[in-house]
């Protein structure tokens, strides 16, 4: 454990996959973390999981698409904790489906998940950094926030988006202590990776296997994103001795995206 249980981390979607890779991340750094997603009993075996390595943590149900439940979220974390000094918006839904396929219930769901409920924390979360003159807003973006890729149209739009919030968010708050950033990451091997490998091996006839491999041949180094490689980013952009960084948006893709 490290010396850093005075701060508090919030990550969002974690309840598995990425967002769980992120909170142990945090969590063996000593940092206090609390966790949110919609599934409370995927939430409460990964604190489980997470407290048998010594970690704080503070498992809590919130959809981030509710208003209400976010500002509910951040008064039971300042009621047990304080203030949330460290706000990963890692929470989001990818499916893969064709443009001419894909309904309007469909398109909203992504965007609010993925945009709207990034600024619903941002919104709640951000006045006490700003208070405190010191905070870090770390928002897990994707190399779709940069290019596009086909059967992902609405993931792709809510990660632009992502993107555009991030910068100039970091913009109104740089004289403020507030750093705001977002990580890309590539195919990242984890639930959400192998569920849209599944759903384009039904359409394509192909097996799940081969899928897999086209995802990761995207990539110059031939493989797929360790979601530790991810959070490690992460508790590096939370850190003190990076206060200059900020607006930026940081790639981790095995080289896939160079921009």
């Amino acid at each position: 454990m490290g010396p850093l249980s005075d701060k508090i981390v919030l990550v969002t979607g974690g309840s598995g996959g990425l967002g769980a890779a992120l909170a142990r991340g945090f969590g063996r750094q000593g940092y206090r973390v609390a966790i949110a997603a919609r599934r409370r009993d995927k939430l409460l075996e990964v604190a489980d999981a997470m407290a048998q390595e010594g970690a704080q943590t503070l498992p809590i149900a919130c959809d981030v698409t509710d208003r209400r439940q976010v500002r509910d979220l951040a008064a039971e974390i300042g009621a047990r904790w304080g203030a949330v000094h460290i706000l990963v918006n890692n929470a989001g839904i990818a499916r893969a489906v064709s443009f001419s396929d894909m309904s309007d219930e469909q398109w909203d769901e992504t965007l609010e998940t993925n945009l709207t409920g990034a600024y619903n924390c941002c919104k709640v979360f951000l006045p006490g950094m700003v208070r405190a003159r010191w905070g870090r807003i770390i928002n897990i973006a994707s190399t779709a926030a940069k290019v596009g890729y086909p059967h992902v149209t609405a993931y792709a739009a809510s990660k632009h988006g992502l993107l555009g919030l991030t910068r100039s968010l970091a913009l109104e708050v740089a004289r403020q202590g507030v750093t705001v950033n977002a990580i890309c990451p590539g195919y990242v091997d984890d639930e959400r990776t192998h569920e849209n490998a599944s759903i384009m091996a039904r359409k394509t006839g192909k097996p799940v296997s081969e899928i897999l491999k086209l995802f990761a041949a995207s990539a110059p180094q031939n493989r797929l994103i360790d979601a530790a490689e991810v959070a490690s980013l992460a508790v590096l952009l939370a850190s003190e001795k990076l206060g200059a960084m900020t607006g930026q948006a940081l790639n981790v893709d095995g080289g896939a995206v160079m921009i």
